[in-house]
């Protein structure tokens, strides 16, 4: 019987060899097909799976997650601060780079230009130039201060005969409603936010991203302050102390200096610095964060500088690092005893001669504020 033969053959004859052999080609090819897909699809698995260890694991580091290797172009890799994109679970993180590479890498984690704007109001200097732009950084969720600081400080657009512009900055977070951050915007037009996440220890980050809308969005201006949200600000004094005779118009920061602070290596506390961060027992002289005032020209020197200085968590003492290796420095106000940080108590005559004072919260602005502003003198001449 040859293999070509249709017949059947009989039941107690065997099967001819090639039809043997046959069977069994098709059972190791079909075996060979099974197990390729199976090599692919647990290849596939442990990719999944490794990349989603590596990063939980680098994620549970406290600082861990400020750096990530991106290389760009044929240009050397180096250290970036993380992208966080739109998704916030959309974080993407690569290996650290050998201690060997270390010393050829350029730190550009704080360079805001590895930012961009998801919500931006770059028309505002454009419609009236300002003076003074007031720059404030506040977490997404935080309207009870934003609206705090509409109703009182940041209601003025003249104050002392200029133009002054009032702007809140922020970050991604998660839970928070885009639709109600952009009809926010679109009612008050004073939203800037961008793609970093809006965490304290991306403080810096914050700032930064600050300096490069200033620098890029209204570099026209004459001054502009950084402040915080929890600040009585008093804008008339502020303006009057800019318009001095002898006030620098370039290359002028001040605010309330601080000297020989040391670097804080408790584990437990808000202001640690590990030494990888910043290796230094001592900041360079800043001014403290509540509120720094400086001219205009600065912005875009710091945005460029923050390209090789590693960056740290502690934001204010940061721009002094960026000062001194600009080989600036920072300036004593013209009156230092107006730039306050916490208050003991309200008192009115008080508040009418300072510039900053740290608050406890948005209500007590607005109770401050509305005190401060009912009619009459605010010093009573004493007896």
């Amino acid at each position: 019987m040859f293999c070509g033969d249709e017949r059947e053959p009989h039941p107690l004859h065997k099967k001819p060899l090639c039809q043997e052999k046959k069977s069994s080609f098709r059972f190791w090819f079909h075996f060979l097909v099974l197990f390729c897909l199976l090599i692919l699809y647990l290849f596939y698995t442990m990719c999944n799976n490794t990349q989603s260890l590596r990063e939980g694991f680098s994620l549970q580091k406290t600082f861990s997650w400020l750096f990530v290797q991106t290389p760009q172009g044929n240009a050397p890799p180096y250290r970036v601060h993380l992208k966080h994109r739109l998704m916030l679970n959309d974080i993407h993180e690569k290996t650290e780079p050998h201690p060997a590479q270390q010393q050829r890498l350029q730190y550009h984690e704080a360079y805001p230009h590895n930012y961009r704007f998801v919500m931006d109001n770059p028309e505002v200097c454009k419609v009236n130039l300002p003076f003074l732009v007031l720059m404030v950084p506040v977490a997404p969720k935080d309207v009870l201060a934003r609206d705090a600081i509409r109703a009182t400080w940041g209601k003025d657009r003249v104050v002392q005969g200029e133009t002054v512009l009032t702007l809140f900055v922020l970050g991604l977070s998660g839970g928070i409603d885009v639709k109600e951050l952009q009809q926010e915007n679109q009612q008050h037009n004073d939203l800037i936010q961008s793609n970093f996440l809006d965490t304290y220890l991306n403080l810096t980050i914050k700032t930064m991203v600050i300096m490069d809308w200033l620098a890029t969005r209204c570099p026209a201006a004459a001054y502009a302050m950084k402040v915080d949200s929890d600040v009585f600000l008093n804008v008339d004094n502020l303006v009057i102390m800019l318009k001095k005779p002898g006030i620098p118009q370039k290359n002028y920061l001040t605010g309330l200096l601080k000297g020989n602070v040391p670097v804080i290596r408790s584990k437990d506390s808000k202001w640690y610095v590990p030494k990888e961060l910043y290796p230094d027992p001592q900041y360079p002289t800043y001014t403290q964060g509540m509120g720094y005032v400086f001219s205009n020209d600065l912005p875009a020197k710091f945005v460029e500088v923050s390209k090789s200085i590693k960056p740290f968590n502690i934001e204010d003492a940061y721009i002094g690092m960026c000062i001194k290796n600009l080989g600036l420095s920072v300036t004593s106000p013209p009156d230092y005893s107006q730039f306050r940080d916490y208050n003991t108590r309200y008192d009115r005559c008080e508040f009418s001669k300072i510039i900053t004072y740290i608050l406890d919260s948005s209500e007590q602005l607005i109770d401050y504020w509305t005190d401060y502003k009912k009619p009459g003198p605010h010093c009573l001449d004493k007896l």
